[in-house]
């Protein structure tokens, strides 16, 4: 073998020896520095995603917010639109009320105006109801304004 050979061959292990130390110190130095990035960016992933939580619940909540009140708006609405109703119906009912007193008036007007001068027929029709009677007492006033108090007790 050649001496500039072996010179060679040892210069190349030693400087493989050497290439091996210092990748192992680089290593062990940049170890611990690689581990506190990993945890570094282990934490910004965990706050982000812990912000993203936050910020769907935030949305969820909105969400449900604006749902109870679309519902209570609609509840709203729709108790208004039965109160109208009511007073339409009420105001109906009124005016039916108030065209049954009419025609009621108007009965009574005919009927009292059939009646006048027509002694007789009432009479008639007085004594037809003490006949059909079922034993009801009578009371008749007096001039004295006191009623004459069971003359003649009805038998049962």
């Amino acid at each position: 073998m050649h001496p500039n050979r072996n010179a060679i061959a040892f210069g190349g292990l030693v400087a493989s020896v050497l290439f091996f130390v210092i990748l192992i110190v680089l290593a062990l130095w940049a170890w611990p520095k690689y581990k506190v990035y990993k945890l570094e960016m282990n934490g910004i992933a965990a706050l982000k995603e812990a912000e993203w939580s936050k910020q769907i619940l935030i949305e969820e909540a909105k969400a449900r917010e604006q749902a109870a009140l679309m519902q209570a708006k609609a509840r709203v609405t729709l108790a208004q639109a039965e109160g109208e109703a009511k007073i339409v119906q009420a105001k109906a009912e009124g005016q039916a009320d108030i065209e049954r007193a009419k025609a009621a008036a108007e009965a009574n007007k005919i009927i009292g105006e059939s009646l006048k001068g027509n002694e007789a027929y009432l009479r008639y029709v007085w004594i037809k109801g003490l006949q059909d009677g079922k034993g009801e007492r009578i009371y008749i006033p007096t001039e004295a304004g006191l009623p004459i108090l069971e003359a003649g007790k009805a038998s049962k």
